[in-house]
């Protein structure tokens, strides 16, 4: 293994040396020649700028000309190299230095710096892609005001973006030239600069801020997809008066602009007025866009948007600090989701996207703190502990300081803070000022990894009518931190009476209760209710009000009583998972030794009357009759996995449930095909969501007149949510019919990218072994692009990180077919080679043969010589 670079430690920070409070930049657009002017004024900041010396960063730059306050620098006075430039003997007063580089956009296939994209010039310069356009002080606690000068080939680009707002354009005179000039007048750091130009459609539009102030709306994609942008403009202006309504907030600028392009390494991209996006979250409409993709669209939207006070006008300190703006704002776009669409339904949602891609990180090899105090790359660290895991630390801090608590802290946040670059002191500060609360122990949530897992015992006695709650927490050992302190931890509850409602009490003691909280702060503590009417049966979690795992001594019986009587939807849904997954645990052991899986009665009569319930919505009704995932299964299993064992348990439960709710499936199924005309709004897709749940469960069978529903349903479909599903429910079964229906979808939809990464995914996550050859194959079809993120994370993604029994192959093969993937990908985009190998982080979990043959290739992956520090920190971790 190659030796690695020295790591960035949060206690070395250090202001810097010098900072910059303008930037002035000129580009001269060319495919592989482009020339950038970037004039820098400069001044002093600390003691240290009293050493003359000046240091610069950068990444594969090119230096053509460097000036100081307008005078060429002889060689002797500094040191250019691809990644740096040192200058010597610089004034101890403010002074500007012009720098001239040139970079080769067309051959940037990193996607980070200013690359082409279908002919377009793009850029990406989160988290330090700007020092691949010039030498700079690439860090965020650098903040200055840009202005910036376009110019490219009329014909070529006719489009000139910048950040901030337009100001003078025009044809340059003698050429087939022409030149734009942007500027931006609040202060900023480099990773936010963005810069578009080429030929584009336009879809734009106006919003009217609460004050009065106009702002021009624009959306900028690929000719002939304007109208696919109509949802994503609505999102935009929902999202700038939700955010006016809930916080108070207003858009700052004359102009909002969106640009959807095809290659690109994230998801979107905040830069100030100038977003970039990933077109998956932009473009939709009824025939390529699921109602997943829609929820996603207005979701991505809104966040990039809210990123315009948290992480735009504040912004952070270090990268240290990057949950400040991404867990804040995943919270704040939760939030909005919620407002829009069905709340109850959108936080299962959430907590089964943490629960899925969070809580495997935090018990694994990659687990570090939602504020890490050490890194190699930062680029390895947008995980889903600083985004999801980020948002559950401010949900929390909601929930102990309450909803009026909480706003007050945000107000003074973004009063004392606009134009600042903050930590989590900063922002923890603002709390305790406006609520008088004491949060250091609070703050343990942004300095100690893991999930905390708690354990509840219950004990209701009926001559003192109290019950007694004994509750103990425990963080366990994560790289680095074997030991750790007791956490506090919010316990929204309720304690359910016979009759399906809250019992009330008289008094607590043991322990800190406000309203329906429990402040759990202490190792283990043992609370004490008062005149409780009735043995109650404990509510604990509810809306999940923490990331924690819980473990509760309730029976079957008490379970299935929560199906019916939880007043609190998510724990109404959390009860019927418990109750499949002790059947899935249970059954996965059975299954690996050959035996059949029992289908407990409890939960079969949980799921009907719940299919039945008419006065549930039924998107949440389609929540709670999904069954545990295969990759859900492993995790609570813990230690020896056998995914084989696991497809086979989840496989015969399906089966078993289906066949418990017998005429059921097919009665609400038929009664849902109502033929109302398509709209993605949320009783719309909630309805799809159950009958499409329905389906599947449906299709598990095998039977002849489940499968017949599932083509008819594929074939005279007229939205994407249900041809997708039928196709899904085919695909997932591997049965025979799913060749001829995936090849119909291909052929209807071969001209389009984003619907093919659909395609893609659903061949490479067939559940049959020879599902690894039909991707090697697909890795030379048209439709793939190894240069395109997208199509890389529907194909190599899919395979490796939702077909487990596949990738997890017991021949070892789908481990040396990710390994050499990641091994040729890693030369072209270290960023999404990186990525790629997160799939690997569960290895110690398998069972041992599974176990030792992923972790040869891992080291196989750490041998290589070539490896890019993106990719060599994520092996290094692993196999730490």
């Amino acid at each position: 293994m190659k030796s690695e670079s020295a790591p960035f430690r949060l206690e070395d920070y250090r202001p810097p040396a010098f900072t910059i409070d303008r930037v002035d930049l000129d580009f001269r657009l060319s495919p592989s020649a482009t020339r950038v002017t970037a004039r820098l004024s400069i001044r002093p900041n600390t003691a240290d700028a009293a050493s003359g010396r000046l240091e610069l960063v950068g990444d594969e730059i090119l230096l053509k000309g460097l000036k100081l306050d307008g005078l060429p620098l002889p060689a002797s006075r500094f040191t250019a190299l691809p990644s740096s430039l040192s200058v010597r003997d610089v004034p101890n007063t403010p002074f500007e230095l012009e720098i001239e580089t040139e970079i080769d956009p067309s051959a940037n296939t990193k996607l980070m710096g200013l690359y082409r994209t279908n002919g377009n010039y793009c850029t990406q310069c989160e988290a330090e892609g700007f020092r691949r356009i010039t030498y700079f002080l690439d860090r965020p606690d650098v903040l200055a005001v840009y202005t910036t000068r376009i110019e490219a080939e009329k014909a070529d680009a006719p489009i000139l973006l910048g950040n901030g707002n337009p100001g003078e354009s025009g044809d340059i005179p003698g050429t087939t030239r022409h030149y734009a000039i942007w500027h931006d007048p609040f202060p900023k750091p480099s990773y936010l600069f963005a810069l578009v130009a080429g030929d584009l459609g336009v879809l734009t539009d106006r919003f009217t801020t609460r004050s009065g102030k106009p702002v021009e709306l624009r959306i900028y994609c690929e000719h002939g997809k304007e109208a696919r942008c109509t949802y994503a403009m609505d999102a935009l202006k929902r999202s700038m008066k939700w955010d006016e309504d809930v916080f108070g907030l207003e858009y700052d600028l004359d102009i909002f602009i969106i640009v959807a392009v095809s290659d690109f390494n994230m998801g979107a991209m905040e830069n100030k007025g100038l977003n970039i996006f990933n077109d998956k979250y932009v473009l939709a409409d009824p025939d390529t866009a699921s109602d997943i993709d829609y929820a996603n669209v207005e979701g991505v939207i809104a966040h990039e948007y809210f990123h315009n006070w948290t992480g735009n006008r504040i912004t952070c300190r270090d990268w240290f600090q990057l949950c400040l703006k991404e867990g804040l704002t995943v919270f704040r776009d939760q939030e909005f989701s919620s407002d829009m669409r069905s709340r109850p339904v959108k936080r299962i949602a959430d907590v089964r996207t943490l629960q899925a891609r969070q809580f495997p990180e935090d018990g694994g090899p990659l687990a570090h703190p939602v504020r890490p105090e050490i890194y190699h790359e930062i680029s390895n660290f947008y995980t889903p502990t600083v985004y999801e895991k980020g948002a559950e630390v401010v949900r929390m801090l909601r929930t102990i300081l309450g909803a009026e608590g909480f706003r007050r802290g945000m107000d003074l946040y973004f009063e004392r803070h606009d134009g600042d670059a903050a930590t989590i002191e900063d922002f923890l500060a603002c709390f305790s000022e406006t609520t008088g609360s004491d949060l250091a122990q609070f703050k343990l949530w942004y300095s100690q990894a893991g999930t905390p897992q708690i354990v509840a015992k219950g004990h209701y006695d009926e001559a003192s009518r109290s019950y007694r709650l004994t509750l103990a927490q425990n963080v366990p050992p994560t790289p680095g931190q074997p030991v750790k302190k007791s956490m506090h931890i919010p316990v929204r509850f309720g304690l359910i009476g016979p009759n399906g409602e809250d019992l009330d009490f008289s008094t607590v003691s043991g322990g800190k209760v406000e309203g329906d909280v429990i402040h759990m702060t202490e190792p283990a503590q043992t609370f004490v209710f008062h005149e409780v009417a009735a043995r109650p049966v404990p509510s604990l979690m509810r809306a999940f009000s923490a990331p924690v795992r819980l473990a509760i001594d309730l029976s079957s019986d008490d379970l299935l009583f929560q199906v019916r009587a939880d007043k609190d939807p998510f724990n109404r849904w959390q009860a019927a998972q418990t109750l499949a997954m002790r059947a899935l645990v249970a059954g996965t052991s059975d299954a690996a030794q050959g035996r059949h899986v029992q289908v407990d009665p409890t939960l079969v009569s949980a799921l009907a009357e719940i299919l039945e319930d008419e006065t549930l919505e039924p998107a949440f009704r389609a929540q709670v009759l999904q069954i545990p995932g295969e990759s859900d299964i492993a995790r609570e299993i813990g230690q020896d996995v056998d995914p084989d064992a696991i497809a086979t348990a989840r496989r015969q439960l399906r089966l078993g449930v289906t066949r418990g709710l017998g005429a059921r499936l097919a009665d609400r199924y038929r009664a849902f095909d109502d033929h109302r005309l398509y709209s993605p709004d949320a009783a719309d897709a909630g309805r799809r969501a159950l009958r499409n749940v329905l389906l599947d469960l449906m299709v598990a069978s095998g039977a002849a007149d489940a499968i017949a529903a599932a083509r008819h349903q594929f074939e005279t479909a007229d939205n994407m949510t249900d041809r997708l599903a039928a196709l899904s429910a085919v695909s997932a079964s591997a049965l025979a019919e799913r060749r001829h229906m995936l090849e119909a979808f291909y052929e209807r939809y071969q001209g389009d990218a984003l619907v093919l990464d659909k395609w893609l995914m659903l061949e490479a996550t067939v559940p049959a072994l020879e599902t690894l050859d039909r991707v090697k194959t697909l890795l030379v079809h048209p439709a793939f692009a190894l240069s395109n993120p997208n199509r890389v994370r529907a194909l190599v993604g899919g395979f490796s990180s939702s077909n487990p029994t596949q990738f997890n192959r017991a021949d070892g093969a789908g481990f040396d077919f990710l390994a050499d993937f990641v091994l040729d990908l890693d030369r072209r985009n270290p960023q999404t080679a990186a990525r790629l190998l997160i799939a690997f982080r569960s290895w110690r979990a398998l069972e041992p043969v599974r176990r030792g043959l992923a972790e040869a290739q891992l080291r196989r992956i750490a041998a290589s010589d070539r490896l890019s520090p993106d990719t060599q920190d994520i092996v290094t971790r692993t196999l730490a």
